[in-house]
């Protein structure tokens, strides 16, 4: 009777807190004053909030005020209410535009050129005066631009450059498509993983690209260094049309695994935040 009380007990409570909370920054973002981003972040620590991974300092030319902007600020405040900061980089607006037009050589040269516009941002964010617990690459991975092995294999090479000329941990994060494998893409991560960067898989249960029984698959086959990104959000647009969505508890679970919820505008308390027109 008594392991059925704590097996009850441990259903109905919450797995694991949002620890880790995604925020992608926002132009209408910049509407809030500072009471709300105070209240904001105060609720995101009364959640189970430590770590705030932003996904961008700078989207195509949106660059959020700068060092005197508006994002600077709400994240002082996030760090002064305790979060701990991993920091978004650059990500050109027509990034995924972009790789699906390139070859293995123009992707290459693509990939150089923006790890350099990420350098360039990760010098400009150090001149916000922030604390940095580490850098996030917004340049998402996925099995189908990376099917190929020479194209995995320039992209770590790439990254392993890139990583030396940080100075503080490097996180990104990658998705599946069903373009390989769960065992070939598992490898795939552990040999990004061993670069001693953090990478982060989401779970794709907002999206809903693959069927749950594939996306449980490949989620099994992850090495344990490999994080796991849950989607807080089912999508509710049509392929081709503008990204909609509308919140949705993530499936958060006991394992091995870090986790990360995405994102912080899909939770409960951020209601603050502005949604999308």
């Amino acid at each position: 009777m008594r392991r059925i009380l704590i097996l009850l007990l441990l259903v109905c409570l919450p797995v694991v807190a949002d620890q880790r909370v995604i925020y992608q920054p926002q132009s209408r973002d910049a509407v809030l004053n500072a009471g709300q981003w105070r209240q904001l972040w105060q609720d995101t620590v009364r959640n189970g909030g430590k770590t705030l991974i932003v996904q961008w300092t700078r989207y195509g030319d949106e660059r959020f005020g700068g060092a005197q902007g508006w994002l600077a600020a709400s994240l002082k405040e996030a760090h002064a209410q305790g979060l701990e900061l991993v920091l978004g980089l650059y990500l050109d607006s027509a990034y995924y535009t972009r790789i699906s037009e390139l070859d293995s050589g123009g992707l290459a040269a693509y990939w150089k050129s923006q790890l350099g516009d990420s350098l360039a941002q990760q010098r400009e964010v150090r001149r916000w005066g922030l604390p940095v617990a580490g850098w996030y690459l917004p340049m998402e991975l996925d099995d189908l631009h990376f099917q190929a092995a020479d194209r995995r294999d320039g992209l770590f090479v790439q990254l392993q450059e890139f990583n030396r000329k940080l100075d503080a941990p490097l996180h990104l994060s990658a998705f599946s498509t069903g373009k390989l494998a769960p065992e070939a893409q598992a490898a795939w991560f552990g040999r990004l993983a061993d670069l001693n960067l953090k990478l982060w898989w989401q779970d794709g249960a907002g999206t809903g690209r693959l069927p749950p029984l594939v996306r449980d698959g490949y989620a099994r086959a992850l090495p344990c260094q490999v994080g796991i990104i849950r989607e807080a959000f089912r999508q509710v647009s049509a392929e081709g049309q503008p990204f909609r969505a509308v919140p949705q508890q993530p499936l958060m679970q006991d394992g091995c695994h870090e986790q990360a919820v995405f994102a912080l505008n899909y939770r409960p308390w951020a209601k603050v935040l502005p949604s999308a027109p």
